[in-house]
């Protein structure tokens, strides 16, 4: 039975997920398509950026999916009377559910792994990728018959400029680099970023290159296709060090700033993202118990507002966590009352509503409120 549950829950469960991450995704990646088609980036660039920025959302995902796949597994059975049959043979709501939350506590594993130790990681390296995105792009854009000077060395003007700033028509540049004068023309040229991302290049078709030295003969050189660099990574300033914003530092790391105080980053800040990171982990065991009682509904009845209640609750207690977490934050509030309290609330909620579906709270009571039966005292027989 555990077999078949959980072989029945993981293909609605990866297809939820990836449902979710792409509604999650769509937004910011649009965003980050206009900004990096704007600096005339790579498309590696992109690919780059979305494969930092998906730990961040596979973490807003993870329980979401887990809550959509365990509904809808429990309520197709519950439907198909399998759960009355189930329990005619001796095994309650909470024995059924107990495979799922196993998986929802492996779940949770993985969570806290994604929340301490991954996502530190990925979010400082979206945040450097973005800022070499960003600075190696072309700026200022060029323009029609306008001189521009993307270095001390160089001088680049074209008489026709699209746009978006990047294709150019009838190039003109001067490079002075290297203790001589290159005056380099061009029919075509297109700018745009390097391979690596750290550099400004621009690629020139069907042009001559006008060498003067600075002593000797002046040479001409004809070429199809030239690659000219027009802003080195030596003028790109480096990104600053990870750590500065405790998002972007792991758990361990959290800890041990917390313990020697060795840093600029406020000891409210750490302790609020420490208690933010634990109790979202450890509540992610508890969202099949939320999902399974919600999704038990009557003979004949066909309505899906089980699904919408359980969502209403998982976002209401992410919004609450991540007020708490502000609190502590900001104004130094106990984790204890604005973390964990609305974390306990929401086990115990769970852990009742399933208990509740299950029956086991009417056995309790019925067992609580028994009167006792006397019993007629045995007449003697002659």
């Amino acid at each position: 039975m555990d077999r078949y549950l959980i072989t029945q829950t993981l293909p609605p469960f990866f297809l939820a997920l990836s449902v979710v991450m792409i509604a999650l995704l769509l937004e910011r990646l649009l965003a980050l398509f206009n900004l990096l088609a704007a600096g005339n980036n790579h498309l590696f660039t992109f690919l780059g950026l979305l494969t930092t920025l998906t730990p961040h959302y596979l973490g807003l995902a993870i329980p979401a999916a887990l809550c959509v796949s365990v509904f809808t597994v429990v309520r197709r059975m519950s439907q198909n009377e399998e759960i009355d049959a189930i329990n005619s043979s001796g095994m309650s709501l909470i024995r059924l559910t107990r495979p799922l939350m196993q998986l929802g506590l492996l779940l949770g594993c993985i969570s806290f792994l994604l929340y301490g130790f991954i996502q530190p990681y990925a979010r400082y390296d979206f945040r450097q990728s973005l800022y070499i995105a960003s600075h190696t792009g072309w700026a200022p854009r060029l323009q029609s018959g306008v001189f521009a000077s993307p270095s001390p060395n160089i001088t680049i003007v074209a008489d026709h400029v699209d746009l978006a700033g990047s294709r150019l028509k009838k190039v003109f540049i001067r490079d002075m680099s290297g203790h001589k004068e290159r005056d380099i023309t061009a029919k075509n040229g297109q700018i745009r970023l390097t391979t690596n991302d750290d550099s400004v290049e621009i690629d020139l078709q069907d042009g001559e290159i006008l060498t003067i030295p600075e002593t000797g003969a002046p040479t001409l050189t004809t070429f199809d296709h030239a690659t000219r660099l027009l802003v080195e990574a030596s003028h790109i300033s480096p990104f600053r060090k990870r750590g500065d914003d405790e998002r972007e530092l792991t758990s361990h790391e959290l800890i041990r700033h917390m313990v020697r105080q060795d840093t600029q980053i406020p000891f409210s800040s750490l302790r609020a993202e420490l208690h933010f990171r634990l109790a979202r982990s450890i509540t992610i065991p508890f969202i099949p118990a939320l999902a399974a009682a919600l999704a038990i509904v009557r003979k004949r009845q066909r309505n899906t507002s089980g699904l919408i209640i359980a969502f209403l609750i998982l976002v209401g207690f992410d919004h609450i966590l991540q007020f708490g977490h502000s609190l502590v934050d900001t104004k130094n509030a106990s984790p204890y009352l604005m973390t964990w309290l609305p974390s306990f609330l929401f086990i115990i909620g769970c852990s009742a509503l399933l208990a509740s579906k299950s029956g086991l709270l009417l056995t309790a009571k019925a067992l609580w409120f028994r009167k006792p039966v006397a019993s007629a005292p045995l007449k003697e027989q002659p």
